[in-house]
């Protein structure tokens, strides 16, 4: 008799049009937390993978493309990044790159679901691997209440969130981006992940136009992260003196994706973003 071999699939709906499938080996968690559904499967193409409500957060191959910008950009163009917050990112990707930079004193990580921190120290070793490094402090807790309690106290905050549903819709707004300027102290940054032009067009107009409400200096830049909706993202950034755009040293070590010149060239957006940006597209 021939052997029957299952074929498994996970697909995200990354819109009503549009999805993505991956042949799947194994599922290796597959539960529902109090704040949303979490699986890991393990998968042919991309190792292992992470969903929350059916979304993809990371996977064992392409990860390092999106933690290293989320990173890297600012504590490279930052003069002294000593105090860093990193809002949501669960998974520690953000937190291992951070704590590549010596100048680093103390990162707090806040993620409200501390089962998504459980799960990537259990199947994601690789971007774990920085969480018990003894200048990480881990807050399982709303991230806008604990930056309500502090002013002046970060020089960086990077805010590695989900899409902008339920619990993080609040993190796209106005009023969490002034809570950051507040709580940034005179020299502060901010970094958010601000969605795909293609796929999202609105949520990166809407978030580029609440932080300019803000900050005083707003910019974007955006990168390749293959597994999120069309495999362009972009990042938004606040900054209250330095501009992000301009390096003031090399990342202290080794990174796969993020270098000195795709740091300046990230930063070159393609005519139809610009468009965006200024309310112009279509035109």
């Amino acid at each position: 008799m021939e052997k029957r071999v299952a074929d498994l699939w996970v697909t995200e709906y990354q819109t009503k049009n549009m999805r993505l499938g991956l042949r799947i080996k194994e599922v290796l968690c597959n539960k529902d937390t109090p704040y949303q559904h979490l699986l890991v499967v393990d998968t042919l193409e991309y190792g292992k993978v992470m969903l929350l409500d059916g979304a993809i957060q990371i996977t064992e191959k392409d990860e390092f493309t999106y933690h290293e910008m989320m990173a890297h950009i600012l504590m490279c163009s930052h003069p002294n990044p000593r105090r860093v917050l990193v809002v949501g990112g669960g998974d520690g990707g953000t937190v291992r790159e951070v704590v590549k930079h010596p100048s680093l004193e103390k990162v707090y990580l806040v993620d409200i679901d501390e089962e998504v921190i459980n799960a990537s120290r259990r199947y994601f070793p690789s971007v774990s691997c920085e969480l018990d490094n003894e200048k990480v402090e881990i807050k399982p807790m709303d991230a806008i209440q604990f930056i309500k309690e502090r002013k002046d106290f970060f020089d960086i905050v990077i805010v590695d969130s989900t899409d902008p549903v339920d619990f993080a819709e609040g993190l796209f707004k106005r009023d969490f981006y002034s809570d950051v300027f507040h709580a940034l102290r005179q020299d502060g940054m901010m970094i958010a992940q601000t969605e795909s032009p293609f796929a999202e067009a609105d949520i990166v107009k809407d978030a580029y136009n609440e932080m300019s409400k803000v900050f005083p200096i707003v910019k974007m830049c955006w990168g390749a992260m293959p597994t999120y909706p069309t495999g362009m993202w972009t990042y938004t950034i606040g900054s209250k003196g330095p501009d992000p755009a301009k390096p003031l040293r090399d990342v202290p070590a080794k990174t796969k994706y993020y270098s000195r010149s795709l740091h300046e060239a990230s930063f070159v957006l393609p005519g139809f973003v610009v468009q965006l940006l200024k309310g112009e597209e279509g035109k």
